[in-house]
């Protein structure tokens, strides 16, 4: 049962309690002539995503009517028949009020909005069938208070870069507060606002970047089901842009959550669609990531064939990427990090010498503090199924340096994994390694 943030939303915007709540519809009850006791756990339950029988949520849309003054239906309190709080909606009127009121669930430190659970199945593959298939969005403006204009869009997509650059920086569990908060004091009024279908479209690749951005920053938190319905509700603003590359990057996105949470026929499905959909529009750099991970993923599924014809076209695609006719968010495709992909996926397949020559590589080029974390764990593990534990030790200590300042679940993992393989190796130096990685690891995120 999903939380109904709908509810939620509109019960803080009309500053009223789960008690006021209650006591007010007990009221607008015996006003019909019918004798109701709900109390705060009633609304606790309502919140929880119950839907309570009779006519308890006409009247749960009258006394919120009263309040806001303006009308409020089933759908509005997410207790439509038809209506979930996370299923994506072709009406976007309706899509708009479910992200923001998962945005300001968020914000609140809502538990049933940040320890959400990870949809799997037909429900997480149906908004990228969505993405895919028609029908179109063929005009998307909207009337509001607010006129937006041009120098909106391009404050947020300065945002955007903003909070990517603090994410690579410091880790999504200290920037993603931060995104959320934007997202909700100065993205939610601009969807509400007024604009042309083609300001519109504008606005929504915007929002979308920043939407991702709070994605990646909730999956690097280890919030997974927060980042797969940010995940989703990015790539249906991609849709409603039109911007199909756009769509393409999100895709890549959830192609990688699959990967982690191990669902590998679902990660090579979502990058047949992004490859697929994005089709000419794709840039170099995303198809090249796409590639890669999907190569990872035949690895570990043991597909030998398919693993290396992904590998294969991974550094074509690389040999094109042209950074100055590449989108903002391509950005983390950097010199390196394909070599560091294909390492894995060849650690997986039990190739070590190449994975070891590919990861030496990675290491060897330019790439943003988050990005060299990533690379030197994955020369560590590579050099200590070479039998190189010595190097191995030395390599996880330039590690363990990069990773001081951040905080990242993610990295963390990667410490763990590189601290359990060096612990196993034997000798002083992986011994003294994993130990410093131990020291490291007592600090709290």
């Amino acid at each position: 049962m999903e939380p109904n943030t709908l509810l939620d939303a509109l019960m803080d915007e009309a500053g009223m309690s789960r008690a006021g709540l209650a006591a007010r519809v007990n009221q607008a009850a015996q006003a019909r002539g019918k004798a109701t006791r709900y109390d705060h756990a009633s609304v606790i339950r309502w919140l929880n995503g119950q839907r309570p029988r009779g006519i308890t949520p006409d009247l749960i849309c009258d006394v919120l009517s009263e309040r806001l003054q303006r009308p409020i239906t089933h759908d509005d309190i997410g207790m439509g028949q038809a209506s979930a709080a996370m299923t994506t909606s072709s009406e976007l009127t309706g899509f708009i009020d479910r992200s923001t009121a998962l945005w300001r669930g968020d914000q609140h430190q809502r538990p049933g909005v940040q320890q959400a659970a990870a949809i799997t199945g037909l429900p997480a593959v149906a908004p990228v069938w969505e993405w895919e298939n028609p029908p179109e969005d063929t005009d998307v403006s909207r009337l509001g208070t607010h006129r937006v204009g041009q120098s909106d869009v391009e404050v947020l997509r300065s945002a955007r870069t903003h909070y990517e650059q603090m994410y690579r920086k410091a880790g999504g569990v200290a920037t993603r507060a931060r995104v959320v908060r934007f997202l909700n004091a100065e993205t939610a009024p601009l969807l509400r606002g007024s604009y042309s279908d083609a300001t519109g479209r504008t606005l929504y690749r915007a929002v979308g970047g920043l939407v991702a951005v709070a994605g990646i920053c909730s999956y690097d938190s280890n919030a997974q089901g927060l980042a797969q319905r940010y995940f989703h509700q990015a790539l249906r603003l991609a849709k409603a842009s039109g911007d199909c590359a756009f769509g393409g990057y999100v895709v890549a996105l959830l192609v990688n959550q699959s990967i982690f949470m191990r669902e590998y026929r679902q990660a090579v499905a979502f990058a047949e669609a992004g490859l697929r959909t994005a089709g000419p529009h794709i840039s170099p750099a995303l198809a090249t990531d796409i590639y890669a991970m999907q190569a990872k993923a035949f690895a570990r599924m043991g597909d030998d064939a398919s693993a290396h014809r992904c590998m294969r076209l991974a550094e074509q695609a690389a040999q094109t990427i042209s950074r100055d006719n590449e989108p903002a968010e391509t950005g983390y495709v950097q010199p390196g990090l394909v070599e560091a992909q294909l390492a894995e996926a060849l650690m997986s397949l039990g190739d070590t010498t190449p994975a070891q020559e590919y990861a030496l590589e990675a290491v060897r080029m330019q790439a943003h503090a988050r990005g060299r974390v990533h690379r030197l764990a994955t020369l560590t593990t590579a050099q200590v199924r070479g039998g190189e534990v010595e190097l191995a030790s030395a390599t996880a200590v330039r590690m363990v340096e990069e990773a001081r300042g951040m905080e990242s679940h993610r990295l963390r993992d990667r410490l763990v994994s590189v601290r359990k393989t060096l612990a196993g190796s034997g000798g002083r130096d992986a011994r003294d390694a994993a130990e410093l990685i131990e020291e490291t690891l007592r600090v709290p995120l």
